[in-house]
């Protein structure tokens, strides 16, 4: 527990700390390493892109189910509880991926793993709040935030050395020492947590949820191939009904799993439209650029992680300036400048030929990262300042949660149009012409899509305006967010 401020030392609280820490990292990097190791995953298990994608996918889908449990299932058990449970479940399911003999295996593996890692971040949050005074928690979740801003920098980069001078099987693997060390710094050193009376459970919502989300997913992925055949038409379909029945149960709901009531503010509407407008060709992105570099330039996963690294660190370098800007200026201008620049530098890379330079590429990549720093720390901040107040504490698992399903529908969506632009464009050259040119046009198409979507974004950004909160809004729970509900 916290102790009053004139007596704390970060001294006091440093091995609890480091417990949290090393869980978050763990999982933060395996949301990193997977990207870079695609092509090889694809080439070992001798499948096709439209299905190794089910591997990020399914993981995605699987964080965005049990985010929103993590506050009911500390408040049940007790944080402590949960937060060794979920590191053992991601570590189990981390060895299971490391040993998996075929592609289905894979992503069942990765479901488990997902369902173990969605609650680490949003617990061991809840966790920091809990362990430092209220007048220290700033610097303490500074400390927090310097080694989770360094993992997706080099999650890419150990991914390469351990793919090239290991084994795929490692980047999985390596989790197993890292997660036996976080369980036993938990059992050690975190504070005995107590159970509270947990709040009532939408049972119906959470079953749900992962077949409209699944579905859809899974119905946009088989349409980058056809839009009309009987597989995407199903998906569609079961998804569309599953989604619109969680709709209708939510709205109708005392204490839903999502909060859906917060979109009745058009305010709210508008910016977290724009957070997913920007969040579909980024996710989606960087997990086409792996795959161009090594398949295309030939470039190993090592060399790969190297030139995604600045991606993270000018990304690490906008977030603090955007988040000194925004309070002077507000979400508008810097939403507009920094989806301005990832436009124009999806449309450079939309022109991507053969005899493309690296360093044209680094530097979209540069652009890319600095735009998603600018762009991404005031949208969030302004989404929570958007929401009506009472509905605060619960637009959380619901903002985190949407951006879980925002990525799986990119990387499903993306993946199977580049497929199918590839396809396409080896078709229409014929038997004689070079395969690779075919390749590269169907990389383009992807990269204008993208730059299409974040444009439209741009133009939405300017309906942005400064959020006018409703009397009947009251303060009801509080004006700040449930660290228990925030996601990683």
């Amino acid at each position: 527990m916290a102790t009053g401020g004139d007596d704390f030392s970060l001294k006091a609280i440093l091995r609890p700390l480091m417990a949290i820490i090393v869980g978050m990292i763990m999982v933060i990097l395996d949301s990193t390493v997977v990207n870079n190791a695609i092509p090889k995953l694809v080439e070992y298990f001798d499948t096709d892109l439209k299905t190794i994608q089910w591997t990020v996918t399914g993981y995605t889908l699987a964080l965005s189910a049990v985010i929103p449990l993590a506050g009911w299932m500390a408040d049940k058990f007790g944080s402590k509880q949960i937060f060794m449970i979920t590191i053992a479940l991601f570590t189990i399911g981390s060895v299971l991926c490391g040993i998996a003999q075929t592609p289905e295996q894979l992503i069942i593996y990765r479901i488990i793993q997902g369902l173990g890692g969605g609650m680490v971040g949003p617990i061991g949050m809840a966790m920091v709040f809990k362990l430092a005074p209220p007048e220290r928690r700033g610097s303490i979740m500074g400390v927090l935030g310097i080694p989770l801003l360094i993992a997706p920098a080099f999650g890419p980069v150990l991914s390469g050395w351990l793919v090239d001078s290991v084994s795929w099987h490692w980047i999985f693997i390596i989790n197993l020492p890292i997660g036996i060390i976080a369980f036993i710094l938990g059992y050690k050193y975190l504070p005995k947590s107590d159970r509270h009376a947990a709040p009532h459970l939408d049972v119906i919502g959470m079953c749900l949820a992962p077949i409209a989300f699944s579905m859809l997913a899974y119905g946009v992925s088989e349409g980058g191939t056809s839009w009309s055949k009987a597989s995407t038409i199903t998906g569609l379909t079961v998804g569309g009904i599953a989604l619109i029945l969680f709709i209708f149960v939510e709205l109708a709901q005392k204490q839903p799993l999502l909060e859906l009531k917060a979109f009745k503010s058009s305010d709210f509407t508008r910016s977290i439209i724009m957070t997913w407008i920007v969040q579909l060709p980024l996710f989606g992105t960087m997990l086409i650029v792996p795959l161009y570099l090594q398949g295309v330039m030939h470039y190993t996963a090592l060399e790969t992680g190297w030139i995604l690294m600045p991606y993270a660190l000018c990304a690490g370098l906008g977030m603090p300036i955007s988040g000194r800007l925004f309070d002077k200026i507000g979400a508008r201008p810097l939403a507009f400048a920094g989806l301005t620049v990832i436009t124009i530098s999806l449309f450079i890379l939309s022109g991507i030929s053969v005899d493309t330079s690296l360093w044209v590429i680094i530097l979209c990549i540069c652009i890319l990262g600095l735009g998603m720093g600018f762009t991404m720390m005031p949208l969030n901040t302004h989404v929570l300042n958007s929401a009506p107040r009472r509905l605060v504490n619960r637009v959380t698992p619901l903002t985190t949660a949407a951006s879980q399903v925002v990525l799986s529908f990119a990387v499903a969506g993306l993946t199977g149009y580049l497929t199918s632009q590839i396809t396409s464009h080896a078709e229409s050259a014929g038997a004689d012409a070079n395969p690779l040119n075919a390749v590269v046009a169907g990389y383009g198409d992807t990269f204008f899509l993208s730059a299409c979507i974040v444009a439209a974004g741009v133009a939405l950004s300017l309906l942005l305006r400064k959020p006018k909160q409703l009397e009947e809004d009251g303060t009801v729970g509080g004006d700040n967010p449930d660290p228990a509900m925030m996601g990683h």
